[in-house]
């Protein structure tokens, strides 16, 4: 069996944003060589996700708009958490949206299902972040 390990850097210029970042993990994927096997999609930070959906515009503003009503960010006083941080809203939303994807390789390519597409999505941005691509298999 194979390995391969991959990070992808990202910095999401505002607080909150979503990134299709299937491209790149595909071609990790092609890079590794690895034809069956899983790949796992991780986000390395505790105040962002990696998950699968659809992309469509609708759809993103409305987990937006849902999470913010859900852990609303302001005003940060409700939040025990908040004091030298004022994110504790960024890390309620990221234990709803899950820490990680993981996805069957078959024949060197992502076994997705019809509009399935990897995304990431940062909570608590402006710095850089990274996000773990894991692949193994043969």
């Amino acid at each position: 069996m194979k390995s391969y390990r991959r990070e992808i850097h990202i910095n999401v210029p505002g607080r909150r944003g979503l990134v299709n970042i299937t491209q790149q993990v595909e071609q990790a994927v092609r890079d590794s060589g690895i034809q069956q096997g899983l790949v796992l999609v991780n986000a390395m930070h505790i105040t962002a996700s990696v998950f699968i959906n659809d992309d469509e515009p609708g759809l993103h503003h409305d987990f937006e708009v849902w999470l913010e009503r859900l852990a609303p960010e302001k005003p940060y006083d409700q939040y025990r958490h908040n004091g030298y941080e004022d994110n504790a809203d960024a890390h309620i939303k990221r234990s709803v949206m899950g820490r990680e994807s993981v996805i069957a390789v078959t024949d060197g390519r992502l076994d997705f299902g019809t509009w399935e597409q990897i995304f990431y999505y940062e909570f608590d941005g402006r710095r850089d972040k990274r996000i773990l691509v894991k692949i193994i298999g043969e």
